[in-house]
């Protein structure tokens, strides 16, 4: 049986949490409406530059359609979906995976490579004027440090069902 942990006098109440999850969630849904409302898109989606962008981040440019999964806000069949669709233009391509023959990689293509540098000069460039515009850098280093570190720690927090008694 486990302690439970000591109450830390630091450690935000609900409420206090809350609102400062409603404050991050509610600048990103408006940062991201400003993102979307750009004239860059029109090689791509958001959403299909946001695969091509997890891609060139990843080691070798590539990643398993499960892992690739997690870092994007779609749903697997949806990004499924989008794959193929990334594939049939030539931006991306899937093979079996090496150590397990039922999965699925995700590469990116030298073609969809070049394609994602290309779209995301012109993103940085809007992100800049968006962002950089609002903070000063020594505020964008604290909210780089605060969101890694919130992202980081979901790592650690298991996944409980939810409480919908209320």
């Amino acid at each position: 049986m486990t302690a439970a942990p000591e109450h830390d006098p630091e450690q935000a109440d609900a409420r206090v949490a809350s609102e400062a999850w409603e404050s991050l969630f509610r600048a990103q849904v408006t940062v991201v409406r400003r993102l979307q409302a750009d004239r860059i898109w029109d090689e791509l989606s958001m959403r299909e530059y946001d695969v091509l962008f997890t891609l060139s981040r990843a080691p070798g440019a590539q990643l398993r359609l499960r892992d690739l999964n997690r870092s994007i806000l779609l749903s697997q069949p949806s990004l499924s979906r989008l794959v193929e669709r990334l594939e049939q233009a030539g931006l991306v391509e899937r093979c079996a995976a090496a150590e397990d023959a039922r999965g699925t990689t995700v590469r990116l293509t030298s073609v969809g490579a070049a394609l994602q540098r290309e779209v995301g000069r012109r993103h940085v460039r809007t992100i800049h004027r968006y962002v950089a515009g609002a903070l000063s850098a020594s505020e964008l280093a604290v909210l780089t440090r605060l969101t890694e570190k919130l992202r980081c720690a979901q790592e650690g927090i298991p996944e409980e069902p939810a409480d919908r008694s209320g």
